[in-house]
């Protein structure tokens, strides 16, 4: 129900790619840029700017985004609201989800599902990623969303949240206060806080450092810690730094406990994607992922 065109612009906004939105769409990516056109002529206004090979929104675009992502989620609600009137939903869902995603993302979010569907019952597990691949292969969990990057062809994966992974240090931190810019061979320079092996977040940034040519075992790793929590608790009170998702410290950059340290020319964008054994699936995990879609 959600109008076509400003489906497209939204997906595009929110991965800030015609190339991911052209692949989530499943359009061609000339496709994407003809809607994406029609809408500035439509509107008068341009809502991308290229910086480079990246793009980035324009004030119009922007504001457009905060209407667009209004009206999804008004959609959406007039959606339930009417299907939930047709039909009675029971049951058990048992989620499996990285901490990232647990602990940061999902609480708003199965808030909402239970206001709607108050007789299905939500059990969420969290275990990094490999753990959670293992679980719902066994069959333990109906569901998994995860943050890591491989994949097995065991499972079929969809984007479920864009995502970036960021070099954060504690807001007095010298190079913060400075407000300098490091390069990428300044990594090897700094003491840094990791989490663990199994991480999906450990293993993506592993996976982007390896393209720039540089190995983990060549950086100064201070200590592997098992949570995003844990990582943030020990910047504040130490000269390290770390990667994190931005998901994680939303809040600490609200307050400026923590900042963000630039790297030129490199960054780390991701997905989150839910997890499902190939195949027909049941029908509360259908009402689930619809409902967050």
């Amino acid at each position: 129900m959600f109008d076509y065109r400003l489906k497209v612009f939204y997906t595009v906004a929110s991965r800030l790619s015609f190339t991911r939105a052209s692949e989530e769409l499943n359009i061609s990516q000339p496709a994407v840029t003809k809607h994406i056109k029609e809408i500035e002529n439509q509107l008068n206004t341009k809502l991308f700017d290229r910086k480079g090979t990246s793009i980035q929104l324009t004030r119009g675009g922007a504001v457009l985004y905060t209407y667009a992502e209004k009206i999804r989620n008004m959609y959406r609600d007039l959606e339930f609201e009417i299907y939930q009137l047709n039909a009675e939903h029971k049951g058990k869902l048992i989620i499996g989800a990285s901490t990232t995603i647990a602990q940061y993302i999902l609480p708003e979010i199965l808030a909402k599902f239970h206001a709607y569907y108050k007789d299905i019952k939500i059990e969420l597990l969290t275990y990094n990623t490999e753990t959670i691949s293992t679980l719902l292969k066994e069959g333990k969990i109906d569901l998994g969303i995860i943050e890591g990057e491989s994949q097995s062809s065991y499972f079929d994966y969809q984007p479920f949240k864009a995502d970036e992974i960021v070099l954060v240090a504690k807001s007095d931190h010298p190079l913060a206060l400075a407000n300098k810019t490091l390069s990428i061979k300044d990594l090897s320079q700094l003491n840094l806080v990791v989490r663990e092996q199994g991480s999906g977040t450990q293993e993506f940034i592993q996976n982007r450092l390896r393209d720039k040519n540089i190995d983990m075992e060549d950086l100064n790793i201070i200590m592997q810690l098992g949570c995003s929590e844990s990582i943030k608790s020990y910047l504040l009170y130490s000269e390290c730094m770390a990667f994190l998702s931005i998901s994680t410290i939303l809040n600490e950059l609200k307050y400026n406990m923590l900042s963000i340290i630039d790297i030129k020319g490199f960054s780390i964008e991701r997905n989150f994607h839910y997890i499902l054994p190939k195949g027909e699936q049941s029908g509360l995990i259908k009402l689930f992922l619809r409902f967050i879609g």
